[in-house]
């Protein structure tokens, strides 16, 4: 972020619009939470302003009165201090139900942009999360949205209520005796200059320690998941010291922000002394100047001025602060709505969706890159008949995989045309297209919780009966028995108390359940054990009986099966054919096939 430009953040006219939009819907507690702000400034200077003229009016007309006027006044003065208790406690109730309404607001509208964020997440195109850290997509969702709270809660309105409580304060001082407030203002020239430089330099440890946050959310998200990586290869000292500097970051922003703090509040402490010191001075000058009623009040008024001057400058402690709340929230409001607009997403245009795909595919010249044009598919054409099976063959990085993704429009092509039964994918509905589609990854995932709830993916509609009924389809569910607790056992995170081919076998149970015209197995037989083999293989069967398949293998004995293999090499489509034709071809596949499968030749 370039120097300044959180300064001009704050005074984002067109941002601040965009945040109260999300309040509209709420409008009414919006415009309640602003007339009580109104109600507590007028509330602020009343109770001194009442305070002089009891001392003033009552307390020493008792004082120098007869009998009877002293028990006057003394009941007068007894009403007024039930009715000063009474304002008292109205203040204090108002005060309550302000703090308590611009919380919710903030909170309301903080889970509405979360919610809002999160859909827009959940659509975005899987590059972005390629080029994105996940820690900072944690951050935009938690953080920064939870800053835009304190717009609301510790921001915006508070900062209004302040501002007018100032300006009622200042209206009755000027009221009261105008030179005597321009006396006890004198010191505050000093006051505002070192707001500002106060608040310039928390605002920029706030940026830097909100720029920490999202480092060390990106730096401990990445390392706690890849910890098996750092434990195998003894980077625990090497990746604790990074860790160390990181946080060591984070540390010396709060530093620079609590420095500030410790001399911007003394400073405040400073000039109300300054101010209190200069009142005081003013009195003991002219106690024996002035004659008449202005004399008659001066003890009235130096303890209502006492008491303007501490109403004054408490919030004149806080106001900085809460610009630099507001700005924060502004800065972070602008990192959120970066995100809502970020326009890389899965656009669902398409109105097609068929109940059922028969589960013809066909790539026209399709060109596609990750970043810019750099191509990892080249003019790549091909099609697959209803019920077909097509193996793709290629050395790591010739753009298997990105044909998988391609299908199910996980990605955006740059050029050419991917047809599903003769129509584009991108005029088909989205969830219509992928509810068809079947992908059994090298890779599985799975979330924590049950195995019952990583096969449903706690869809409620279905039922245990049908998922048993899955896995005995495919021999599995005598394994899943064996685990304790069974359907019920937790697989913990990521699926870590599993073993790989286990949750290969979870993940067939899962296609098979969703029963998809169209199934996708990406190098799915890759990381298995050898017992587990003949259930997948009873698996892959099963799966792709009746059904169009795509599979990226290195089993022989699901690529002799596929109906014609495709071999890839650097993102072009160098051989095309069923494996026999391509092994006489002595071509690009013949060649991969004697690298890759010549033990597997052995072993049949």
């Amino acid at each position: 972020m370039a120097k300044g430009s959180g300064a001009k953040k704050i005074f984002d006219l067109g941002l601040l619009r965009r945040i109260l939009q999300y309040a509209a819907p709420y409008k009414n507690r919006f415009y309640i939470s602003v007339a009580l702000s109104i109600v507590l400034a007028l509330f602020s200077p009343i109770r001194p302003y009442l305070i002089q003229v009891t001392i003033n009016d009552y307390i020493k007309q008792g004082v120098d009165g007869s009998g009877s006027l002293k028990i006057k006044m003394q009941e007068l003065v007894i009403w007024i201090t039930i009715i000063q208790i009474g304002l008292l406690l109205l203040e204090s109730a108002i005060r309550f139900y302000f703090s308590y309404i611009t919380a919710w607001l903030g909170q309301t509208v903080v889970k509405d942009l979360r919610v809002k964020v999160y859909r827009k997440i959940l659509g975005l195109n899987l590059s972005q999360f390629d080029k994105t850290p996940i820690g900072a997509l944690t951050t935009r969702t938690i953080n920064d949205i939870e800053a835009i709270n304190d717009i609301f809660a510790e921001g915006l309105i508070p900062i209004i209520a302040d501002l007018l409580s100032i300006l009622c304060i200042l209206f009755f001082m000027f009221y009261i005796d105008w030179r005597l407030t321009l006396i006890c203002l004198a010191p505050f020239p000093i006051l505002l200059v070192g707001t500002w430089i106060f608040k310039e330099s928390v605002n920029k440890s706030f940026i830097r320690v909100r720029n920490a946050v999202a480092n060390l959310n990106a730096f401990v998200q990445e390392h706690i998941t890849g910890m098996q990586v750092v434990q195998a290869f003894a980077s625990e000292e090497k990746e604790f010291a990074k860790f160390r500097n990181i946080n060591a970051e984070h540390r010396n922003a709060n530093i620079r922000a609590i420095f500030a703090y410790s001399i911007f509040f003394p400073l405040v402490e400073i000039v109300l002394a300054a101010g209190t010191g200069l009142m005081v001075w003013w009195a003991a000058t002219h106690a024996y100047n002035i004659q008449g009623p202005e004399a008659h009040g001066l003890v009235g008024k130096m303890i209502s001025f006492y008491l303007f001057l501490n109403l004054l400058f408490r919030p004149l402690r806080v106001i900085a602060d809460k610009f630099n709340v507001l700005q924060m929230g502004m800065i972070a409001s602008e990192r959120v709505f970066k995100a809502l607009d970020n326009d890389d997403y899965i656009k669902e245009q398409g109105s097609y969706a068929p109940d059922r795909i028969k589960g013809n595919i066909e790539f026209r010249s399709v060109w596609f890159a990750y970043i810019d044009e750099r191509y990892v598919l080249k003019n790549v054409s091909f099609t697959v008949a209803p019920g077909e099976t097509i193996a793709i063959v290629g050395h790591t990085g010739s753009g298997k995989t990105s044909i998988i993704n391609l299908m199910n429009r996980l990605y955006h092509i740059q050029k050419g045309e991917i047809l599903m039964d003769g129509i584009s994918v991108e005029d088909y509905q989205l969830e219509s297209l992928r509810k068809n589609i079947g992908v059994v990854l090298q890779d599985v995932f799975l979330f924590s919780g049950s195995v019952m709830d990583n096969i449903t993916l706690r869809n409620p509609r279905i039922t245990r009966a049908q998922v048993e009924d899955a896995a005995k389809m495919i021999d599995v569910h005598d394994f899943i028995m064996q685990l304790p607790g069974g359907y019920d056992y937790n697989v913990m995170e990521r699926g870590g108390a599993l073993s790989l081919g286990q949750r290969q076998l979870i993940a067939f149970i899962r296609a098979l359940l969703y029963d998809p015209s169209i199934l996708i197995l990406d190098e799915a037989t890759s990381s298995v054990d050898t017992q587990s083999e003949l259930l997948i293989q009873k698996a892959i069967d099963t799966l792709i009986s009746g059904r169009t398949a795509v599979v990226i293998a290195h089993r022989l004995s699901t690529i002799r099966k596929a109906s014609k293999i495709m071999a890839l090499d650097k993102g072009e489509v160098k051989e095309m054919g069923t494996h026999e034709e391509l092994l006489a071809l002595g071509g690009f596949y013949a060649k991969l096939y004697h690298m890759q499968f010549e033990k597997n030749i052995k072993a049949l």
